[in-house]
């Protein structure tokens, strides 16, 4: 749970970062690539972390606008990128010009519980990283680069001068 404001736009930061080196990972022509039958594509994947953005906080009281919380996926990596950015930028504008500390403590309402905004904030976050991780299963599956993340990925380590790992 954040508690300062300044400790989740650090957070947000480095999460956008990564979020935006995985989303230019993202081979255009497999955007369709899924696990199966009926899960979530690339595409799909990619677009859902842009709409949880405006759909979780305007749930806080942030009601965002740049994106359509119930737009669908778009056709290129291209406009999901921009769509992230778009998302990211207004909550970033909005948290500096709308909250304060005082502000994390509050409690809303959130899918039939009562969060407080932090704790909003900290379970965006999550969200993110979650579907990040299962964009980098698809991107493999599909033959594309994954980027590291929290560390060099398996195709950096060479890059780097490291050697594989034994396990």
């Amino acid at each position: 749970m954040f508690r300062k404001t300044d400790d989740f736009l650090k957070a947000y930061e480095a999460l956008n970062e990564g979020t935006l080196k995985l989303l230019e990972q993202l081979p255009d022509d497999k955007l369709d690539q899924s696990v199966g039958e009926g899960y979530r594509t690339l595409r799909q994947l990619g677009w859902h972390i842009v709409v949880t953005v405006p759909e979780m906080m305007k749930l806080t009281g942030l009601p965002l606008s740049a994106v359509d919380p119930d737009s669908r996926p778009p056709q290129s990596k291209t406009e999901i990128i921009e769509g992230y950015k778009l998302a990211a930028e207004e909550l970033v504008g909005a948290v500096k010009a709308g909250w304060n500390d005082d502000s994390m403590t509050e409690e809303v309402e959130m899918y039939g519980q009562r969060w407080q905004r932090g704790f909003s904030l900290a379970a965006l976050v999550n969200h993110e990283i979650h579907h990040r991780g299962q964009m980098t299963v698809l991107m493999r599956q599909a033959g594309g680069k994954v980027p590291g993340l929290f560390g060099p990925s398996k195709e950096e380590w060479s890059r780097l001068g490291m050697s594989e790992p034994p396990y």
